[in-house]
């Protein structure tokens, strides 16, 4: 299955033909949503021309064909993007073997300098290629200063992760959407499919809600986080990618002056500022997480 015909089915599945002005007779449907051919005539397309389209049989559709069918199946911004780049997939070269990233030195000396600020330095996989102590505690405290965790790996498969979100499942759900984004821009990435394919194997909820195709960009928004040092924090987040072509972003977190998630951050860098020994306070934030 193509992963163009995956997320044109999804998206098929999720209309009926109610919504969209066509009429049903109330005779038994073998699919749940849309047929193809209701599809291609709301499209204005031929149903084998959008056959062979959903089949990923035509790898030259023109955009005014594409854009029919975004307007179709009622496509928001994401989504259309995503189309176009699984209909018009960019050639790279594939590597011999996944490298690992590192961020350059003068990123790695912005997110140390913002000592007021949890901010950690990601990759698209969002592998951890750098982050402040500020931002190591408040993402993975329990976890030694020195690791570079993925974080979607620890958002489905460490428990500890799993509790420093109330709201874990529409944690997940962005996450996958974000990854599905990502898959899209860059089919030759080993490295990415690795990662998907450990946590397809790996974790039932991952997989789950992979096959229902989600996709969204996550470049800010509101995080709802329960931490086990400072408990209940409602943080704003921004994405900040970098102006270069690696696709690396840095994350940072922030709470309103005067409110009680900034009571709460600012609680957590003094107690986790107090020792020049990131391996030292990490003991000493593990030791909390476990129950002392």
């Amino acid at each position: 299955m193509s992963e163009l015909g995956d997320f044109l089915r999804t998206r098929r599945a999720r209309l009926t033909p109610e919504e969209v002005g066509l009429t049903s007779y109330g005779a038994r449907r073998r699919v749940p949503g849309l047929r193809r051919e209701e599809l291609a005539q709301l499209a204005g397309v031929s149903v084998a021309y959008y056959t062979r389209l959903e089949q990923g049989q035509s790898r030259n559709a023109s955009d005014s064909v594409l854009e029919a069918v975004s307007r179709a199946l009622r496509l928001d911004d994401d989504e259309r993007a995503h189309l176009l780049h699984l209909a018009r997939p960019v050639k790279r070269q594939r590597a011999a073997a996944p490298r690992p990233e590192t961020a350059r030195p003068a990123t790695r000396q912005l997110v140390e300098a913002l000592d007021t600020v949890p901010a950690a330095v990601l990759d698209r996989r969002t592998n951890v290629l750098a982050w402040n102590g500020f931002g190591h505690a408040l993402l993975a405290g329990h976890l030694a200063f020195d690791d570079r965790p993925n974080l979607a790996r620890l958002l489905f498969l460490d428990p500890h992760t799993r509790e420093l979100y109330p709201r874990w499942e529409e944690e997940a759900r962005v996450a996958i959407a974000s990854l599905r984004m990502v898959a899209g821009e860059n089919p030759e990435d080993r490295a990415l499919a690795e990662l998907i394919g450990e946590l397809s194997m790996k974790s039932r909820e991952f997989t789950a809600l992979w096959a229902r195709h989600p996709v969204r960009t996550c470049t800010f928004g509101v995080k709802l986080l329960h931490h086990p040092l400072v408990g209940e924090m409602e943080l704003n987040f921004e994405n900040m990618v970098l102006p270069d072509d690696s696709g690396q972003r840095v994350l940072m977190y922030s709470a309103a002056p005067g409110s009680a998630a900034r009571g709460g951050l600012d609680l957590l860098r003094a107690m986790t500022a107090g020792t020049a020994d990131p391996a030292a306070s990490a003991d000493v934030r593990r030791e909390a997480v476990d129950g002392g």
